[in-house]
């Protein structure tokens, strides 16, 4: 491919009932998209991504990053099924970032390290574990539902922020690909706290 042709990198964003999409050329500035799709996903997704990147140019993706969860399970998991199958056919490397992963970056705490935690009704409350230095997290526990009765401190309810995060998503899959991190896309997985039904 001739140096020319600006390559492209994409974020996705599907772990809230809003799907963000962040796309990067080699040249300018991200461009950054929100909709209100919910539980829709599953009809709008390849038609959301094309929007800000046309299917004619996805040959020109050199890196793509996705947001893994928790969130919904039909949306989290065709998210990361899409974003696998790109990084597969394309060669290129992904990135996989929990949305709470995400979220610990704007939500500095006093005490580290930290839990963020969410409530789901009628099933109980999801927790991650986080430490905050400068611009590096580290998510010492992935999220995960707490066993009934469990407290843990000090804890922040997650906070929803689907453009703030894809943007910060795009900015990481740039700084790993910036250090040539090694990003198989064998390893990235949905995290599914509440069910039942295995990785992908």
């Amino acid at each position: 491919m001739s140096d020319t042709i600006p390559t492209q990198l994409l974020a996705l964003h599907s772990c809230t009932d809003r799907f963000g999409v962040a796309v990067q050329q080699s040249l300018g500035s991200p461009r950054v998209a929100v909709f209100d799709d919910g539980r829709s996903l599953s009809n709008s997704l390849i038609e959301r991504v094309d929007s800000l990147l046309p299917r004619s140019r996805w040959d020109r993706i050199r890196g793509i990053a996705v947001a893994t969860g928790p969130g919904g399970f039909t949306g989290t998991r065709l998210t990361v099924v899409m974003a696998r199958t790109l990084a597969q056919q394309l060669d290129c490397p992904l990135l996989g970032v929990s949305s709470f992963a995400l979220m610990a970056q704007r939500m500095p705490c006093r005490h580290q390290p930290f839990w963020i935690t969410q409530v789901l009704p009628r099933r109980g409350v999801v927790a991650g574990r986080y430490s905050v230095a400068g611009d590096t997290v580290t998510e010492i526990e992935v999220p995960h539902l707490l066993e009934e009765g469990r407290v843990v401190t000090p804890a922040l309810a997650a906070e929803l922020d689907v453009e703030a995060d894809v943007v910060s998503l795009m900015a990481q899959l740039q700084h790993s690909l910036e250090r040539r991190d090694r990003l198989p896309w064998q390893e990235v997985l949905p995290i599914y706290p509440t069910s039942p039904v295995g990785p992908v």
